[in-house]
C-alpha cells in the first residue's frame, strides 16, 4: 500500500471513531436531558398572604387569634379596647364588613390607635412597597390587592 492510501485509512478511522464519540455524546446529553424532564417538579408552596400579612402587621396588637389578645395591646393608651376581630360579622347582623374592614385597613376609616390620618398606615405603607416588587406594578393596585388578601383573612378568622 502506497503511504497516500494508509493516511487516508487512519483518516478514514479517525473520522468513523470522532462520529461515533459524538453520536454517544449527543445520546448521553440527550438522555441525561430526558431523564431531568422526567423528575417530578418540586410541589409549588401555598403562600397564605393574608395570613402573612395578618401576623407580620396585625397580631402584634390583635392576637393571633384575632381576639385582641396581641402582645402590644396592653402598650395602648388607656381605655383603649381592641376589637375582637372574630366577631365582626356577628357584630354586624352576621354580614362581615368588607368595605369597613377594608377602608379600616388603608386608612380612610380613623382609627385612634392605627395613628393619625396623615400618618403613613398600611394602604401608604402597601403602596410604598410596590417599586421594590416591579416597577411595572401600579402601586394602588398593588396595595389594594394585599389590603384585600388581609381582609379575606379576617374573615376567615370569623367565629362559626
Amino acid at each position: 500500500m502506497p503511504p497516500a492510501d494508509a493516511a487516508c485509512l487512519n483518516r478514514d478511522a479517525m473520522n468513523g471513531r470522532f462520529i461515533t464519540a459524538a453520536t454517544v455524546g449527543a445520546v448521553a446529553i440527550g438522555a441525561i436531558a430526558i431523564a431531568h424532564a422526567q423528575q417530578p417538579a418540586a410541589p409549588a408552596q401555598n403562600v397564605d398572604v393574608g395570613k402573612s400579612e395578618y401576623d407580620a402587621h396585625c397580631a402584634q396588637c390583635h392576637g393571633l387569634n384575632g381576639q385582641g389578645h396581641g402582645p402590644y395591646g396592653p402598650m395602648l393608651r388607656a381605655g383603649t379596647v381592641l376589637p375582637d376581630l372574630t366577631a365582626l360579622a356577628k357584630n354586624n347582623n352576621g354580614v362581615f364588613p368588607v368595605q369597613r374592614i377594608v377602608e379600616t385597613i388603608d386608612g380612610r376609616v380613623p382609627v385612634g390607635a392605627h395613628g393619625p390620618k396623615d400618618m403613613p398606615i398600611w394602604g401608604q405603607i402597601y403602596k410604598a412597597q410596590s417599586p421594590g416588587v416591579n416597577l411595572a406594578y401600579n402601586p394602588d393596585a398593588f396595595a389594594r390587592v394585599k389590603i384585600l388578601f388581609l381582609t379575606e383573612y379576617i374573615y376567615r378568622l370569623q367565629a362559626k
